[in-house]
């Protein structure tokens, strides 16, 4: 008898949550990797997929290795294809071990691979893009642990102003006067492996659109396991989805102990089919993939309509 060829890697996960994409891959206690491509940020590096490799800054919310294991080749990779140096954001309690984890290669490849760690205290931002800031905060899990949010930051005139002509708006501020005032949009947010806590409930993630979280437990007898284990059940899924007001929550980090069906069963089961239709499972790629052609569908319907109006005008 022949022997049997090794099982194929599964594929990405992808959904697509208008205007962002939202790709990768995540098994708990395997690998997690999360990317946003249009913010040109990547969550977590358990591994490193080629497209992840296109994102120049990976924030990672904790040092387990399943989140961390890929980080050397993510940032050898990107100078060996001349993408430049990654830029690794991280709580600054676990920045002097990561540093310590990557300049460790030195002496195993003789060679010196570029890269910056940028180390965030609680509350404290990096600029991703112009305008657009990852914030880091504090998680409850069993190893010191971040989650972040993305933020779009906004000037706009205050109140008191709106109205006034440009040039006496032109001649306030040239005598100082601040006319403006930063308003905060969140994009995103990102809880890494947490237990349920406060920061769950935060403006930043209550409000995002879209939520990235774990959800590594779903058998109903095992949310004592979740609770050791500083992890999301899917009861506490439940529990939190009345309170978020996104538009999509991507459920990332299931144990294989359990199938996306079986997750999706009981989520419905915890949650209610209503609430529940705003809830995606990263990898299940069957569901995703519908929601996608769907999207398509829709899209290419709007297309032939212009067309067609285009046509007749």
């Amino acid at each position: 008898m022949l022997p049997k060829p090794p099982p194929r890697q599964g594929a990405l996960g992808f959904l697509y949550l208008p205007p962002y994409r939202v790709q990768g891959y995540s098994v708990a206690g395997e690998a997690t990797v999360v990317q946003a491509p249009e913010l040109d940020l990547c969550f977590d590096m358990g591994f490193c997929p080629r497209a992840a490799l296109a994102s120049k800054v990976v924030a990672i919310s904790h040092g387990h290795m399943d989140h961390i294991g890929a980080l050397a080749y993510y940032c050898s990779q990107r100078v060996f294809q001349g993408m430049g140096p990654g830029t690794l954001i991280c709580d600054a309690r676990i920045a002097p071990a990561v540093k310590r984890m990557l300049d460790g290669y030195i002496d195993l490849e003789k060679q010196v691979t570029p890269y910056e760690v940028i180390a965030l205290e609680p509350e404290q931002e990096y600029e991703i893009k112009n305008n657009i800031v990852v914030r880091g905060f504090p998680v409850e899990h069993g190893a010191p642990a971040f989650g972040y949010s993305v933020i779009e930051k906004r000037s706009k005139l205050k109140p008191e102003f709106v109205g006034f002509p440009q040039e006496k708006l032109r001649e306030l501020k040239s005598r100082g006067v601040d006319i403006t005032r930063v308003i905060e949009i969140p994009i995103m947010a990102y809880l890494g492996d947490t237990t349920p806590c406060a920061q769950l409930v935060r403006e930043d993630v209550r409000t995002a659109p879209i939520v990235i979280s774990e959800c590594t437990f779903i058998d109903p007898d095992h949310r004592s396991r979740a609770k050791i284990g500083n992890h999301m059940h899917v009861e506490d899924i439940a529990e939190w989805l009345p309170v978020l007001e996104c538009e999509a929550l991507v459920l990332t980090h299931l144990s294989r102990r359990n199938t996306v069906a079986q997750a999706k069963v009981e989520l419905v089961k915890a949650a209610g089919k209503e609430r529940s239709k705003k809830v995606f499972f990263l990898m299940d790629h069957r569901a995703n993939r519908a929601h996608y052609e769907h999207q398509l569908e829709i899209a290419n319907k709007a297309c032939e309509a212009n067309k067609a109006m285009t046509s007749e005008g």
